[in-house]
C-alpha cells in the first residue's frame, strides 16, 4: 500500500517537470536561430547567365499632322444636246394675179358672169353684177426647195352668192389654207370676214373645190404641206339696166 507522502512527492515532481517544459517552451520562442557556416565545406561556383539587357524604350509614337481638306472635285461633265438650228422662214410668193374686166360683160350663159335675168345656174342677177377676183395668196416655200406653185382654180363673176346679191353686200375676205401633198386644199379658215357670212362661207368653199397648185418640195424633192394666206374681193356693179 502507498503512503500518503510518496503520493505528495510523486505530485510535487510531476508539477516540476511540467514547469520546466514550460520555460524551456518559452526559452525557445525568444531565442535567435544563428546559421554558422562550415568552413569544412566545399564551394560550389555555377554559371549564371548575365541578366538580359533592359528592353530599348519604345520611340515616342508622333502624331500624325492634320491632313488639309482637299478641294472639290470639279464638277462632273454635263452631256448637252446639240442645237438644231430651224431652217430659215420659207419666203412667201404670190400666185399671179388674176385681171378682171372692169365690168362683167353680159352673157347668155347664166351659170357664167352676169346675166340680165335669174337662171338656174349661180351666176349674177337682181340688183347688180358681181366680179369675183382671183384667190391671191401668199405660200411658204421651204428653204433650199421649191415653193408651191398655183395652176389651176378661180372664182369667177357667177360665183356671187344670191344673198349677198339681194343684200347688196361686199366686202373683202382673209383667208388661210393648207395646200396638201397631192396639190388640194384643206383646212381653209376666214382669217378677216368681210361682213357678210354668205361671202366668207362661199370663198373657203370654191377654193376648197377647185384651186390646184403643185405642192411645195424640200432639198430633197421630197413634197410637203404648206400654208397659203391671202384675200378674195368681192365687188357689186350696178347694170345700166337696174332702173327698168
Amino acid at each position: 500500500m502507498i503512503s500518503g507522502g510518496f503520493r505528495l512527492r510523486g505530485a510535487a515532481a510531476a508539477i516540476a517537470v511540467e514547469a520546466l517544459l514550460a520555460a524551456l517552451l518559452f526559452a525557445g520562442l525568444r531565442a535567435q536561430t544563428v546559421l554558422r557556416a562550415d568552413p569544412d565545406a566545399s564551394l560550389l561556383s555555377f554559371d549564371v547567365a548575365p541578366p538580359p539587357p533592359p528592353p530599348a524604350p519604345e520611340p515616342a509614337k508622333r502624331r500624325a499632322a492634320p491632313k488639309a481638306e482637299g478641294a472639290a472635285a470639279p464638277p462632273n461633265r454635263v452631256s448637252k444636246a446639240t442645237e438644231v438650228v430651224a431652217p430659215p422662214p420659207p419666203v412667201l410668193l404670190k400666185p399671179p394675179p388674176v385681171v378682171t374686166a372692169p365690168k362683167p360683160a353680159t352673157a347668155s350663159d347664166s351659170s357664167s358672169g352676169a346675166a340680165p335675168v335669174a337662171g338656174p345656174g349661180t351666176g349674177a342677177g337682181g340688183q347688180g353684177d358681181g366680179t369675183g377676183s382671183g384667190g391671191r395668196g401668199n405660200g411658204a416655200g421651204g428653204g433650199g426647195g421649191v415653193p408651191l406653185r398655183w395652176v389651176g382654180g378661180r372664182i369667177t363673176d357667177g360665183d356671187y352668192p344670191r344673198a349677198a346679191l339681194e343684200a347688196g353686200a361686199s366686202g373683202v375676205v382673209g383667208l388661210r389654207f393648207v395646200v396638201g401633198v397631192d396639190g388640194r386644199v384643206s383646212d381653209c379658215a376666214v382669217t378677216r370676214s368681210s361682213g357678210n357670212r354668205d361671202l366668207d362661207e362661199t370663198t373657203c368653199r370654191l377654193i376648197r373645190k377647185r384651186f390646184r397648185y403643185v405642192p411645195s418640195k424640200d432639198a430633197a424633192g421630197r413634197p410637203y404641206p404648206d400654208t397659203v394666206t391671202g384675200e378674195h374681193r368681192w365687188d357689186l356693179y350696178d347694170r345700166p339696166d337696174a332702173g327698168e
